[in-house]
């Protein structure tokens, strides 16, 4: 259990939600962020959920090959691998490599409506498919002997787990919003001053994770 929780946490870590929540919160006024800010998340949870269930789904119907890839050593080779190419990615990283995708969303994202809602449901299928912590946390609940009612029902869990870091974001913008000269603000200033510094700090420390995990599974 404890490796799921923090294959979740790995997977909290995702940079392009965490832009589009900062880029709606300097955006729009704060009646309408408010609003956009938690549907937003509502809807990048339930693609996280919705996904979760059918992977956990597929992970049961071959429950003996994901415990094999568990228990080899492959497996833990494959997370070092996928650590540190991630380091790499993060270290060629460039300025803005996301915004042409962010202010994409942002047209959806400029009133409180269903495109928000679905916008943030693409958003967490999206990557959730490109996640490795995403595959790797939901594979060993399904080769752990749990109950089907704790494997499908950890993954609500799961999916709040995964979305915690951005849940904390936007709240942290929320607060920023109405104290802008406190020391949240002056904060949140310099991090929007250093979007590329604080960016290469979460692909790193998801690199970091991945190295972590994948020498615990060797």
């Amino acid at each position: 259990m404890f490796l799921a929780v923090s294959y979740a946490f790995a997977d909290s870590v995702n940079a392009l939600l965490i832009g589009v929540i900062v880029a709606i919160g300097i955006l729009l006024p704060r009646g309408k962020y408010r609003w956009v800010a938690p549907l937003l998340i509502f809807g990048d949870w339930l693609g996280v959920f919705l996904l979760a269930l059918l992977v956990m789904f597929a992970f049961e119907g071959m429950q003996e090959f994901v415990q094999a890839a568990l228990a080899s050593p492959i497996f833990g080779i494959v997370l070092i691998a996928v650590g540190l190419v991630t380091a790499v990615t993060t270290w060629r990283s460039k300025p803005g490599g996301d915004s042409k995708i962010i202010n994409a969303m942002l047209s959806f994202l400029r009133e409180p409506t269903v495109w928000t809602v679905l916008a943030g449901f693409v958003l967490g299928v999206v990557q959730s498919l490109t996640s490795v912590p995403f595959y790797g946390g939901i594979a060993v609940l399904a080769a752990g002997d749990f109950s089907q009612w704790a494997r499908y029902g950890g993954m609500f869990w799961y999916a709040s787990i995964a979305l915690s870091l951005p849940i904390a974001v936007a709240v942290f913008v929320g607060l920023v919003r109405r104290k802008p000269d406190s020391r949240l603000g002056r904060w949140f200033a310099w991090a929007r001053e250093h979007t590329l510094e604080v960016s290469r700090a979460g692909g790193y420390l998801v690199a970091v994770l991945l190295v972590v995990l994948g020498v615990l599974h060797l």
